[in-house]
C-alpha cells in the first residue's frame, strides 16, 4: 500500500504518440519525471527531438524521439520496427495523437472525415495492433492460487468529453471520432484483457494545447464559468491520471472511460 510502489512507473518503457506537444507533452513529462523511459512519436521530427532533449535534461527518466507520420501505414510499421530494435518489450502505450476540423455544417467537407477519423480512430487501432506483441512481452502474469497479482500491459487512449456530450462547436468528425475511440477502447479491453493488457480511455476536458488555443483565447472565461471547478486542466491532472492507470494502483481498471474535465460534462444547466 506504500504510495512509492503503488503508483510507481519507474523503469517502465512507454510510447506516447503526439508526445511532443500539448496534452501529449504533459503526459510524457509525467512519466519521465517518475523514472520511466519514454518514446515520443509524431510527424514533427524537430519537435520530437527538442521535447526528448528537454525532458531527458529534466529527468530522472529519459525521453527518446522516433518521428512518424501516422497517416501513412508504412510510417506506423516503421515506428514499431524501430522500437523493437531498441526495446525487447513495452509496458505502456498512450494513444494521444489526434486532429480536429471545425467548419459549418453546410460546407463541412468529405476530406475532414477521412483526415480526422484516420488519425483519431483508425490509427489508434493500427498502432495498438502493431504494439501488442511488445506489450505482451512487457506484461507480467500473476498467480491466483498464490495470491500474486501480475502487472498487465497498459494501453491508454486520450479521448475527449466531446465524445460524450454534444459540443457547441461544429466539429462533427472530431466528436464522432472520440465517441468511437471510447467504444473502441472498451472493445480492445475485452479482447486484450485476455492477453494480460488493459485498455482504458481518458475523456479530457479543456486543457492548454494547440488544438484548444483559439477556442480558449476567445471563450476561456465562459468555459471556466461552465466548469464546476472553475478552471481548465493542468499538466498534473492528465499526467496523474495516466500514472494511475499505468501503475499498480490502476492494474485492475480495464474498459473504463475516465472524465478529466473538472465536472464539465455533469455541470447543471437551465
Amino acid at each position: 500500500m506504500d504510495i512509492s510502489t503503488l503508483f510507481s512507473v519507474k523503469g517502465k518503457v512507454v510510447l506516447v504518440t503526439g508526445g511532443a506537444k500539448g496534452i501529449g507533452r504533459m503526459i510524457s513529462e509525467g512519466f519521465v519525471a517518475n523514472g520511466a523511459k519514454v518514446y515520443i512519436s509524431s510527424r514533427d521530427a524537430k519537435s520530437c527531438e527538442s521535447a526528448a532533449a528537454e525532458l531527458t535534461a529534466m529527468g530522472p527518466g529519459t525521453a527518446h524521439a522516433i518521428p512518424a507520420d501516422f497517416y501513412k501505414l508504412a510510417d506506423c510499421q516503421n515506428l514499431v520496427a524501430e522500437l523493437k530494435k531498441r526495446e525487447s518489450k513495452l509496458h505502456v502505450l498512450v494513444n494521444n495523437s489526434g486532429s480536429n476540423w471545425g467548419e459549418s455544417y453546410d460546407s463541412y467537407p468529405d476530406a475532414a472525415w477521412t483526415r480526422v477519423l484516420t488519425l483519431n480512430l483508425h490509427r489508434v487501432f493500427t498502432i495498438t495492433q502493431l504494439c501488442t506483441p511488445l506489450l505482451e512481452v512487457g506484461a507480467v502474469g500473476g498467480d491466483a492460487e498464490k495470491g500474486v497479482v501480475g502487472d498487465p500491459g497498459r494501453v491508454i487512449h486520450i479521448g475527449s468529453i466531446d465524445g460524450i456530450r454534444v459540443p457547441a462547436m461544429e466539429t462533427f468528425a472530431y466528436s464522432a471520432s472520440k465517441a468511437g475511440l471510447h467504444h473502441l477502447s472498451e472493445v480492445l479491453a475485452n479482447h486484450l484483457g485476455k492477453r494480460n493488457i488493459t485498455s482504458n480511455s481518458i475523456a479530457c476536458g479543456p486543457f492548454e494545447s494547440k488544438m484548444m488555443a483559439a477556442t480558449l483565447k476567445k471563450f476561456k472565461p465562459m468555459i471556466e464559468g461552465s466548469i464546476p471547478l472553475q478552471r481548465i486542466g493542468t499538466p498534473q491532472d492528465v499526467a496523474g491520471t495516466c500514472l494511475f492507470l499505468a501503475s499498480r494502483a490502476g492494474a485492475y481498471v480495464n474498459g473504463a472511460t475516465i472524465t478529466v474535465d473538472g465536472g464539465y460534462v455533469i455541470g447543471a444547466k437551465l
